[in-house]
């Protein structure tokens, strides 16, 4: 049985009973993209994990984290965030530091070779990135990226909730 499908405006496809049915809303598709994403970022394409992938990213933009803060800003929890970073110290992609000013806290050091290892995979998740954006113009990727950043902003700034 072939299904009826309408031309919209970007040129693609959809089946015709969705037409009339409500859009998906904005989470569903962030979703649906961050599975896409999922799927094709393996750890053999990018050498390394996807989780390991975001620490390195996050230590790039915020040098010198606590522990603490790291595993906030990765939503991970403390033990969680022990096995990430056991993984990457002992691929010798990060270091754990004793803070100077507080003893009982680490702060998270991306080396040399993780800045490599960084640098490989995000090359690894430009052609990923092509693949899930493929639909989408360069002008288009540049805006839907703007809108990201704007929305992750927004969202660290926001207080936390109760």
């Amino acid at each position: 049985m072939l299904m009826k499908t309408v031309q919209y405006d970007a040129g693609g496809t959809i089946p015709e009973d969705m037409v009339s049915a409500p859009a998906p809303g904005s989470m569903v598709l962030l979703t649906r993209l961050s599975r896409a994403i999922y799927q094709r970022a393996k750890e053999s394409t990018l050498g390394v994990s996807l989780k390991e992938y975001s620490a390195l990213s996050n230590l790039r933009y915020f040098p010198n984290l606590t522990q603490q803060a790291l595993a906030d800003t990765l939503h991970l929890d403390p033990n969680n965030l022990v096995l990430l970073l056991n993984a990457l110290e002992s691929g010798n992609l990060v270091e754990r530091r004793r803070d100077a000013t507080d003893r009982r806290r680490h702060i998270v050091v991306l080396t040399p070779a993780g800045r490599k290892a960084l640098e490989r995979a995000e090359r690894a998740l430009e052609s990923v990135e092509d693949d899930v954006l493929g639909a989408l113009t360069p002008e288009e990727r540049e805006t839907l990226h703007r809108l990201l950043l704007r929305a992750v902003d927004s969202e660290a700034r926001a207080p936390a909730p109760a």
